[in-house]
C-alpha cells in the first residue's frame, strides 16, 4: 500500500459483516455498499430468518436482481445461514457444496430478528461438529442473554460461559467473533490459545473504534448510536482501536452496517443498529489515522478476511483521499428516510 499525507491507496475491501434487509429498502442500501466493497457477508437474520440452503439461494437471487437492475456487476455477496436449535448435520454440508460461506449463531432474544436463535449451544453440537469438519465458520454475536447480568458486561460473560468451552469442544472449528466491543474480547482474540489458534478471529465496526457509550447520551437520547452489542467505555475503545491497528491478521472488517427507518429508530423501543455502510470507509480511515496507523488498513481491510475465509483476495485498487466529506442528514430508504452514522457531521476521508 501507498499513502501520503492526503491519499491513501489499497486494494478493494470487503465487508465481512453487513445487513441489507430484503424487499424495496434493499437496493437503497446495497448500492452504498457496493460503492466501496468488492464482498460482503450477508446476515441472515430476516423474517423469517435465512434458516436452509434453498432460502438462502432465494435471498442470493434477490440480490443479484437488485445489483442488475443498479447495474452493478462488481459486487459479490457471500451467503450465510442463520443457526437454530434444529439445524442438522445433513443441512451443513448442504450449505458447504452449494457455496455457502457460514452459519451465524444469535443466541435467541439477543438483537434484532434474533427471536429464533440459539436457547442453548448444546442443541447444535451435531450441526457443529459437521460444520467443523467440512469446514463451515461459525459466526458469533457474542453476548449471554440473561437478563441478570448487565448490558455492558454480556459480552465479557459469554467468552467465559460459551465462547472457552465451545472451542474446547470444536478445537478445528473456525469461529469469527463479531462485531466485538470489549477489552475482554480483544485481549481472548489476540491473546488464544484454545484449541487450533488459527481457528479464531474477530470483526470490527467503526462506531465501536469511533466511539465510546457517552456517544449515546450526549445531550440528550442519541438513537442513532444506539447499537448492540452496545457501546462500550472509553478503555474498551482503546483496547480495540490497539488491535484493528496492530497488523494482526485475527482482526478484520465487519461494519455490521443495520439498515432501520428513521422513526423506527426515533420510537419509544427504538431499534438497535448504526447504519454506516454510505460512508464506511472514510470512518476506518479517520480511526487508524487518530493512531497515526494508516498503513495498516490495507491488511485490516482488504486482506485478512478473505485469508481466514480461503478466498483470493481482490486485484482491483481504490484510493481514498484526503477530503472533507459532508454526511447527509438522512437518506431514501424505500418509501421512507433512513439517518447515517455521523448524519449532519463532517468526516476527513473520501472515496474517489
Amino acid at each position: 500500500m501507498s499513502n501520503s499525507p492526503t491519499q491513501i491507496q489499497l486494494i478493494q475491501p470487503d465487508d465481512w459483516h453487513l445487513h441489507i434487509r430484503d424487499g424495496e429498502v434493499m437496493k437503497d442500501v446495497l448500492a452504498d455498499t457496493a460503492r466501496q466493497f468488492a464482498r460482503a457477508i450477508i446476515m441472515p437474520n430476516l423474517k423469517p430468518p435465512v434458516t436452509t440452503v434453498d432460502l438462502a439461494k432465494a435471498y442470493r437471487s434477490r440480490i443479484e436482481s437488485n445489483l442488475n437492475s443498479l447495474g452493478i456487476d462488481t459486487f459479490t455477496p457471500l451467503m450465510t445461514l442463520y443457526l437454530t436449535d434444529n439445524t442438522s448435520a445433513d443441512e451443513v454440508r448442504k450449505a458447504k457444496a452449494e457455496g455457502m460461506v457460514a452459519f451465524k449463531l444469535y443466541p435467541a432474544g439477543a438483537t434484532t430478528n434474533s427471536d429464533a436463535g440459539v436457547s442453548d449451544i448444546k442443541h447444535c453440537y451435531a450441526a457443529l461438529e459437521s460444520m467443523q469438519l467440512v469446514g463451515m465458520p461459525l459466526l458469533v454475536h457474542g453476548e449471554v442473554t440473561s437478563s441478570e447480568i448487565d448490558i455492558f458486561d454480556r459480552e465479557s460473560v459469554f467468552i467465559d460461559s460459551v465462547l472457552e468451552p465451545l472451542r474446547k469442544d470444536f478445537p478445528e472449528l473456525k469461529v469469527v467473533f463479531e462485531h466485538i466491543t470489549t477489552k475482554e474480547a480483544a485481549h481472548y482474540v489476540r491473546d488464544a490459545t484454545t484449541g487450533n489458534i488459527n481457528t479464531l478471529a474477530a470483526t470490527i465496526t467503526p462506531q465501536h473504534l469511533l466511539m465510546n457509550r457517552n456517544a449515546i447520551f450526549a445531550g440528550g437520547i442519541r438513537p442513532h448510536n444506539y447499537c448492540l452489542p452496545i457501546l462500550k467505555r472509553e478503555e474498551h475503545r482503546v483496547a480495540l482501536l490497539e488491535a484493528a491497528t496492530s497488523g494482526s491478521s485475527r482482526f478484520f472488517l465487519g461494519t455490521d452496517s443495520a439498515p432501520h427507518a428513521k422513526d423506527a429508530k426515533e420510537a419509544a423501543c427504538g431499534c438497535a443498529g448504526c447504519y454506516s455502510a454510505f460512508n464506511a470507509l472514510g470512518l476506518y480511515a479517520e480511526a487508524f489515522e487518530s493512531v497515526d496507523k494508516l498503513e495498516k488498513l490495507e491488511g485490516f481491510a482488504s486482506f485478512f478476511g478473505a485469508d481466514f475465509y480461503s478466498l483470493s483476495r481482490n486485484s482491483k485498487k481504490i484510493t481514498l483521499v484526503k477530503q472533507v466529506q459532508s454526511i447527509p442528514n438522512e437518506l431514501p430508504l424505500g418509501n421512507t428516510t433512513i439517518v447515517p452514522l455521523r448524519a449532519g457531521e463532517t468526516i476527513a476521508w473520501s472515496l474517489v
